[in-house]
Parts: structure tokens; sequence; C-alpha cells
């Protein structure tokens, strides 16, 4: 029986146990022992952080693993394309791990190779403000964090200095980035590449609180785009994608699109999606299954990118707050057969402050766009 690693148990990776499994392969899970599900649904788990990059990649050679991923996560996609590269496995560069998980040489490479990114600065706790020439409203941003943590709209310099210490606060290299604020409507891309060759999945149109901290609070696929805008877009993130060089992943584009259709890219993830993208909306929406082609990648094997079920809308709102349990329930009461998943926790009163801390969601799924939308967060 073939191995496959897989790096962190939470309910984000569940779906690739579960499909890992199904598909006869052996399941060994990496990360830290927190009561996580991956820990029980795994066939072997062990209690190594996936930070922990050498002691994970000699249990992986002990073990003999055939291929290693994850979803959802940048900071394990560090440790899979570490492992990989060690042990000759197929998955993305460590120079291209680099450009897809820090923001700042991110955008250096976009700079250098003429992909449409917003300018930014790489700035510390203790640079000098008063030297920086910026043009507002800005975003500050974590150099290396994902799921909408430490982010902050500033339209004058007044809220500079905090922002900046908190956006830092949440990064790993303690740093942050200050940049223009891309404007028009927010979208995700979601591709697949092996050996190089880049496959369109799907565009999600994303919902946020807005301003300032931006916290997603809901995806609808596939988004809508017309089919010139969309070739447009396809053009746009397979050159940006060439130009991070990644080869052998999932991807995750977050891009906006301004009234007169021009693209700005605000960061690419060598990953599925998070936020049920990847894991759920993508097969609902084109009969793809997303998490059996990531498997298939890491094991070395052309994807499957053929449709098994017929697409349909699909979507997902997240528990913010009373009201968005109130439009669950009148989704049960009017269209019960539009209800795919939920989970919510009991709503308290802390203030959700990104996207690790909201009190839950409900996925659905319609023939029609017009079928979820009375059910999703007002814009």
């Amino acid at each position: 029986m073939k191995k496959l690693a897989i790096i962190g148990a939470s309910y984000l990776q569940e779906p690739l146990i579960q499909k890992a499994k199904s598909m006869g392969l052996e399941t060994h899970v990496f990360a830290w022992a927190a009561g996580d599900v991956g820990e029980k649904s795994a066939d072997f788990f062990y209690p190594i952080s996936i930070v922990e990059k050498e002691e994970i990649l000699n249990k992986c050679r002990e073990i003999g693993i055939s291929g290693i991923c994850t979803i959802a996560s940048d900071l394990a996609a560090i440790t899979v394309n570490y492992v990989a590269a060690n042990m000759g496995l197929v998955g993305n560069t460590l120079e291209a791990t680099e450009y897809s998980t820090n923001k700042h040489a991110m955008r250096l490479r976009f700079e250098k190779n003429g992909d449409p990114s917003p300018v930014s600065i790489k700035v510390f706790p203790d640079t000098d403000l008063s030297k920086l020439q910026l043009s507002y409203p800005v975003i500050v941003k974590p150099l290396d964090r994902s799921g909408s943590r430490g982010i902050t709209k500033l339209e004058s310099f007044q809220g500079l200095e905090n922002a900046i210490k908190i956006a830092a606060d949440q990064g790993f290299e303690k740093a942050a980035l200050v940049e223009e604020f891309a404007t028009g409507q927010e979208y995700s891309v979601e591709c697949i590449s092996y050996g190089g060759v880049h496959h369109f999945l799907a565009i999600t149109e994303k919902y946020t609180t807005g301003a300032p901290h931006f916290i997603e609070n809901g995806h609808i696929e596939p988004a809508p785009i017309d089919t010139e805008l969309l070739g447009k877009v396809k053009k746009v993130v397979f050159h940006a994608l060439d130009s991070l060089m990644i080869r052998n992943s999932a991807s995750h584009s977050e891009i906006k699109i301004d009234k007169n259709k021009n693209i700005k890219i605000i960061e690419i993830g060598g990953r599925m999606g998070g936020d049920f993208i990847g894991s759920s909306l993508v097969s609902i929406s084109t009969g793809i299954d997303f998490v059996k082609a990531v498997i298939q990648v890491a094991m070395g094997e052309i994807p499957d990118l053929t449709s098994e079920t017929v697409p349909c809308t699909a979507g997902v709102r997240f528990i913010f707050e009373q009201k968005d349990v109130e439009a669950l329930k009148l989704l049960k009461k009017d269209h019960p057969e539009y209800l795919v998943d939920e989970h919510v926790e009991t709503i308290t009163d802390h203030v959700v402050s990104d996207s690790s801390n909201r009190f839950g969601y409900f996925i659905m799924k319609a023939e029609k766009r017009e079928d979820i939308e009375p059910y999703m967060p007002k814009k």
C-alpha cells in the first residue's frame, strides 16, 4: 500500500485524509497534538508540530512515503515542499515556496516579471514612518500570514504605527507590508498545476466585512464573469504562477477587478484555498474532485479533472453574529434542500478578528445563483 504524508490534522485537512483513504492510500498525519479530528481519522498520527521540518523529514524517510501534501495552509505548504524536495517527491521548489509564502518576496517577483499587483513597502515596528512616501488609502498586512489576520485599511497616517505593530505581531518574521489599496470586487481563482501546466478550475466571488479588516464572510462559485474577462483573468493568473515558479500544486490566487476591468493580483498561495473553497465549493460548482487532484499531483500522477457530478451554484456563509444564524434558519424553512453542511457554535460577545475565530458556517448549493443570493451576506 502506498503511503501519503499529510501536514496538519485540523478540520481543514479532514477532507484530504478521508479522500486519500478512499483512494486506497495509507495516511500518515503530522501535527501538534491538540485533539483535532485528523488525529483520530488518520491511519497513523505523529504529534510533531508542522513547523518541525527536519523531524518530519526524518520520519517520512523512515516511513517510506510516496507523496506529501496539505490543503488550505501556507505554513504547512512550507514543510510539504521541504520534505518533497529532500526526498525527490513531487512538489514545488524551495525557491517557489519562498515566493508564495512571503508576501514581500512575492511582490518583488511580480514587479520583476511585470505582473499587475499593488505597490508595496516592507516595514518593521521600529521603522521611521516619517520617511515613508505613501498615497492613502493603504492596506497594512503581515508579511507571512493568511486568513485575514492582522489586516487594516487606513485612510490617513493616523493609526499607521499601531496597524504595523498589529500586523507584525501576527507574522512569523515580525514585519509588515504597507501597500496601495486596490479597488474593485475581490475574487479568488482556483487552479491546479502539474509539471508546470496550469489548469483553471473555478473563480470565486468573495464577500467580506469591508474596511478596516476585510474578514471574509462568504463566497459564491461560479462568479458572474463574462467569457472575455475570464480569459484575461486566466492569462494574468497563469503568468503570475509562472513568476512564482508554482509548478506542482493547487493554487489560490486572490485578485481584484475594478470597474474598468483592470486586474490586480493581491496575493497567491501555492496551495488549495481555505474557507471550504477548495474542499467543497469547487467540487459542487464544477463537478471536479479537487481534493483527489491534489493527492494525485503529490503522488506524481496526472490529475483527473473530469466532471464527476452535475455542476451547481455553490455558496458558503460564515457565522459572525445572530443575523447569520437567522439566515440559516430561513434557508432551512424555505429551501432545506439547498443545505449541504452546517456548523454553528454558541455566539459569544467576542469580536471576530479574523477567519480563525468565526462562529461557524453553512454551505449551500442550488441550480442558479439567484437561488442562493438571498441567504448570502449583504454587500
